[in-house]
């Protein structure tokens, strides 16, 4: 008895120490210039797109953010930062519903009577659950470049997510138009944005008649609410 006494009290406590550690920043962060994106406690700096404030589907629970899709009133829509980034280097944690469905956009230009969504200008990392060969995923997962780290109908990735219910972490370096993907400690993806080779990858995708998509140098982060439950934490940034 005492035996597993002592054993429940050491997980106890790297549980609380693993949790007390979630969105903060290390003394060496902070040197290295990372600003919390997201504290844990509240959607402080972050707003709907076009909106004022964060809408009542994207809950602050346990330290993480997540959008809860199971709200009789969609009052969801994509969460954007308040501010606006040029060169930047974008961490965070997801998890993904079963065959949920999200993603990660960035250079998003707010400006809602131009254009509709966030989509309409800004890249995205694909969220998504992938499935297993024995296990129906989110339909979209058959689709090439559609997969969960993908730069969404542009540019397949590495396949390295995790199994469902479990956490991934992603890092999205933006460097003078530089582009890098990781995800679980694995550069995934690399392209160059802006040149001739991007602008012929816009061409022969869904985005061929965004005129916006893909142009800005600088922009808004943003979280997509695409009507699944999804889960983020630990979301920090640095400008680059």
């Amino acid at each position: 008895m005492k035996k597993t006494i002592f054993l429940l009290s050491v997980a106890t406590l790297f549980s609380s120490v693993g949790f007390s550690q979630m969105n903060t920043l290390t003394s060496n962060e902070k040197t290295e210039g990372w600003q919390l994106l997201f504290n844990g406690k509240n959607t402080d700096g972050w707003h709907n797109y076009g909106k004022q404030n964060a809408g009542p589907e994207w809950k602050v629970e346990d330290g993480g953010l997540h959008l809860d899709a199971s709200m009789p009133n969609k009052e969801g829509g994509d969460l954007v930062t308040n501010n606006e980034y040029g060169n930047f280097d974008l961490q965070l944690d997801w998890k993904i519903s079963d065959k949920g469905n999200s993603g990660v956009l960035f250079y998003v230009n707010e400006d809602p009577a131009k254009y509709e969504e966030t989509y309409f200008t800004g890249p995205e990392m694909q969220i998504l659950d992938n499935g297993t060969p024995t296990r129906l995923g989110q339909p979209d997962g058959k689709i090439y470049t559609h997969r969960a780290g993908d730069l969404y109908d542009l540019l397949p990735s590495k396949e390295v997510a995790k199994p469902l219910g479990e956490w991934n972490h992603i890092e999205i370096k933006s460097l003078n138009g530089k582009l890098d993907f990781y995800m679980n400690g694995v550069r995934t993806l690399s392209t160059h944005m802006w040149d001739d080779n991007w602008k012929k990858m816009i061409a022969i995708s869904k985005f061929k008649d965004m005129p916006g998509f893909g142009t800005f140098k600088k922009g808004e982060i943003a979280l997509q609410d695409h009507g699944d439950d999804v889960w983020f934490r630990n979301i920090k940034i640095r400008k680059l």
